[in-house]
């Protein structure tokens, strides 16, 4: 059996005024462990002292890993200096990139341990912990403000994020190279809360993490990082991933999904319309903007028969509809999803197109007679969207009313309006209340918050209700006068088509 090759590891040095320590750092990896390093890269980021030449005289020293020096003629900061390493890692051909300080704070000693895990295929990113061993922390410098602060600020990211680390804020990691290029590190930010962004990237991408113990070292270096601001960016950079996830705001250095995470019973206009179709008799359904089939696979599991129509194909959806078709709405509907159906399900999707009412008139003629359309849009006159704009702060988000893919706005009596001149009688209209408040988790402030909300959208919907669904039928074409059957709506259109109008008379303007 042919073994794999090694992998190709690199490490990356960060360095802003690191003159005094950076070499002791260097000289202090393994010798036993140089020859396994591929390269290493020493980024000093605009110092204002002589990092650059120690660095660049380490590294012609004999029997030195090869080592790359570079300085940035102007200073990128924590996270803008490891961008470039890690984009330079990538563009090299590394396997493993570990990250090491050239204060010498993190101990080289421990590499080994570092890039183990990685190569076992256990984790794509190992941590080094000072919070591993009991008291480790505090014997080995740490002040207690510090050390308190660490432990207050893992507990919260642990909460929220639903991980387990004993440590959030230790810049000594190993990384997969793969793994790094799959996550929009382009889009973090350049100050020292970078480390946390790219723990929320890894969680959210469902990549591993494992720590080991590291030693704590405190010694005469100088501290850049201001310890209240850091610990405001962190708080921020969690909680708005945690509205990502509900859809707020925009995010950019969180992926945004292809495909609708649908749960059923979370109270979303989704879950609303599948109690309502369970309420119904089983029937042929299409389903608009269909995203990856998980609502079609409730329905089918119900007994209906589901035609799904999406503009981008989630791997998977085929499995899930009885047919599919990709076709972009905003184009109208396919010609070839044919006729006759029970209903149709357009759940958060007219609020994409520039012209709705084109598409929910095309879509009257594909229900058979007494068909029904389970229509669903954000609620614009939500609290929300009128406080933003109340307050001068209107603004796009990944999801939800303000969604930045937006094209149209609905309030309750717009919708009304908009589908009724679509050729639609309006069965019923409800309210879901706001997602907001999972945000905080599943505690006891989170749930009274919801069933406060709940409330509100009972008793004031057009304020409080954040989705309006609607259920829907075409108006009844058709009368019968003596036995004679008379197109209702032609005969209106002949009548009230505008005549020409006559030439003004003489005289007149």
């Amino acid at each position: 059996m042919k073994e794999s090759p090694a992998p190709r590891i690199g490490i990356l040095v960060v360095a802003y005024n690191a003159e005094s320590t950076l070499e002791t750092t260097l000289d202090r990896i393994p010798e036993d462990f140089r020859s396994r390093i591929a390269e290493i890269h020493i980024l000093d980021d605009a110092s204002h002292d002589d990092t650059f030449d120690v660095g660049r005289r380490w590294s012609r020293l004999e029997n030195r890993p090869k080592t790359v020096v570079m300085r940035h003629t102007k200073n990128l900061g924590y996270g803008g200096n490891q961008k470039a390493g890690y984009a330079l890692a990538i563009e090299r051909g590394l396997d493993i990139v570990v990250l090491l300080h050239g204060d010498g704070q993190y101990a080289p000693e421990l590499l080994p341990e570092m890039v183990a895990p990685i190569e076992r295929g256990e984790c794509e990113a190992v941590f080094g912990s000072r919070m591993m061993k009991n008291g480790g922390a505090r014997k080995g410098g740490m002040p207690l403000y510090k050390w308190l602060g660490n432990r207050v600020l893992t507990r919260f990211e642990n909460k929220l994020l639903g991980s387990r680390l004993t440590e959030f804020h230790s810049g000594y990691r190993a990384y997969s190279v793969s793994a790094l290029s799959k996550l929009p590190l382009q889009h973090n930010t350049d100050a020292f809360d970078f480390d946390t962004q790219i723990i929320v990237q890894l969680i959210d991408a469902g990549m591993r993490i494992e720590e080991i113990p590291i030693p704590t070292y405190y010694g005469d270096e100088i501290c850049y990082v201001n310890g209240m601001k850091y610990a405001k960016d962190v708080v921020k950079d969690v909680l708005e991933y945690r509205l990502a996830l509900k859809g707020f705001g925009t995010c950019p250095w969180i992926p945004k999904p292809a495909e609708y995470a649908f749960k059923e019973g979370d109270g979303s206009s989704h879950s609303v319309i599948l109690e309502q179709m369970k309420a119904l008799p089983p029937g042929r359904v299409l389903d608009l903007g269909c995203s990856g089939g998980l609502f079609a696979e409730r329905l089918e599991a119900l007994g209906h028969t589901v035609t799904g129509v999406d503009y981008i194909e989630v791997p998977g959806v085929r499995e899930k509809c009885s047919r599919f078709f990709l076709a972009d709405l905003e184009a109208g509907l396919p010609d070839e999803i044919g006729a006759d159906f029970d209903y149709v399900v357009a759940g958060d999707v007219v609020e994409h197109l520039s012209r709705p009412e084109k598409l929910l008139a095309q879509v009257a003629e594909v229900l058979r007679p007494g068909g029904r359309v389970l229509l669903s849009v954000p609620n614009f006159s939500h609290w929300y969207s009128r406080l933003r704009v109340a307050l001068g702060v209107f603004g796009y988000d990944r999801r939800g009313i303000l969604d930045e893919t937006h094209l149209r706005f609905f309030t309750r009596n717009s919708l009304r309006r908009t589908v009724k001149a679509a050729g639609y009688d309006v069965l019923d209209v409800t309210s879901t209340g706001a997602p907001f408040w999972s945000v905080l988790g599943g505690g006891l402030v989170a749930r009274t918050l919801a069933a406060a909300s709940r409330l509100l959208t009972r008793i004031r919907p057009t304020l409080f209700g954040y989705q309006i669904v609607a259920s829907l039928t075409p108006h009844a074409a058709q009368t019968i006068v003596a036995g004679e059957h008379i197109d209702v709506q032609d005969l209106l259109n002949r009548q009230f088509v505008p005549a020409e109008h006559d030439a003004a008379p003489a005289g007149r303007a």
